[in-house]
């Protein structure tokens, strides 16, 4: 692999150890600092509505000005804003602290541009499930550090842990090169509105985001609460979950989209089914890892762009594509949070619902719509 995308996946291990740490505990320090089930919905809501906005420029300006300055602008505000959650200690600060995070998302096109062009000899899709290998290998170290962490100095101190790791991983992406860039096109926009078959799989990516995601960000309030389980045990959930993303998501990178998809759903279907019917912990371990089927889908939604789009839209394709997962990012944690007030195991029994025709449409598809 050249030297370059070795860097970025580096890079993304020593990230995911610091946003592995805080992630999946985000719901309870939110909860900690006096949110409700429906506030919390509608800040995860407002981090998905931020991070739809910045998609479409950044992958436009990753197409003229180079994907590498806008990596490094992703990763200085990570910095920036994950030592504004540390420094917080009311919900409105801290919830600020969230939303303006979460726009860091931008960096995804300008990085899946960048592996893209830096893959060498590897395939899109072995590129891009590499990348997300790389980022949740990290990710598997985080939740257990957070964990630990938590449990023994309290759930704000994972925050100035992560603090410093991103220094780290910033230093790191710092050494990569910049990618050759393709030549301007006078209406990137108008050629991809243009394009028949990308414009009929945004919708289809919209679908299966929502369906996948709905089940997620209430789930550990729903082991904590309902099920009694430990912060530490959390943390340990949220490692196994990195572990099923990380050996998931290298072996749906060599297989056919089609089955990868297949597949990602019945995981994801499985692990709500799990969380929905049982409490015992081996159970819910098998179940977490599952969920890992989540990325690897997800890197196979977007591996797909690159069979539909000429090379010097690239990155605004891509940029388009995340904003449609983002759409799917604003509209779950608010129904979720709606769900889980009312009754809250009904948050996998609608995602199972919702996941059942996506999933007979993926199967059922003879010629699927990213096939050229």
């Amino acid at each position: 692999m050249k030297k370059d995308f070795i860097l970025v996946v580096a890079s993304l291990i020593t990230w995911g150890i610091g946003e592995g740490a805080f992630m999946y505990f985000q719901p309870l320090y939110l909860e900690e600092l006096g949110a409700s089930p429906l506030v919390i919905g509608g800040i995860l809501g407002g981090m998905g509505l931020a991070m739809t906005v910045v998609h479409i420029p950044a992958g436009y300006l990753a197409d003229r000005i180079g994907c590498r300055q806008l990596m490094w602008a992703a990763w200085g505000m990570g910095i920036v804003t994950v030592g504004l959650m540390a420094l917080s200690q009311t919900l409105v600060l801290f919830s600020i602290g969230v939303i303006l995070y979460s726009t860091t998302v931008f960096v995804i096109a300008p990085l899946n541009s960048y592996a893209t062009a830096a893959r060498q000899d590897l395939t899109v899709e072995q590129a891009l499930t590499t990348t997300t290998a790389g980022f949740f290998l990290g990710g598997i170290a985080g939740p257990l550090i957070g964990g630990l962490l938590a449990g023994h100095f309290g759930l704000r101190s994972i925050y100035f842990f992560a603090f410093f790791v991103f220094i780290i991983s910033t230093l790191i992406i710092f050494f990569i090169s910049p990618q050759p860039r393709e030549e301007k096109r006078a209406h990137p926009a108008g050629d991809l509105l243009m394009n028949r078959a990308y414009t009929r799989y945004l919708p289809y990516v919209f679908l299966v985001y929502l369906a996948l995601f709905l089940p997620q960000p209430l789930a550990p309030n729903y082991l904590q609460n309902q099920l009694g389980i430990s912060l530490g045990t959390i943390g340990i959930l949220g490692a196994v979950t990195n572990f099923g993303n990380v050996l998931i998501s290298l072996a749906f990178g060599q297989l056919p989209a089609q089955a990868g998809l297949i597949l990602g759903q019945v995981f994801v279907g499985t692990f709500a089914a799990l969380l929905w019917k049982f409490s015992q912990l081996p159970i819910l371990i098998a179940g977490y890892f599952l969920l890992g089927g989540f990325r690897a889908t997800r890197s196979l939604l977007i591996a797909q762009v690159e069979k539909m789009v000429c090379p010097a839209n690239l990155g605004l394709a891509y940029g388009i594509l995340e904003t449609a997962t983002g759409l799917a990012m604003v509209a779950a944690p608010p129904l979720a949070g709606a769900l889980y007030k009312a009754r809250p195991d009904s948050i996998f029994s609608v995602s199972i619902m919702l996941i059942s025709p996506i999933l007979l449409f993926t199967l059922l598809r003879r010629k699927m719509l990213w096939k050229p």
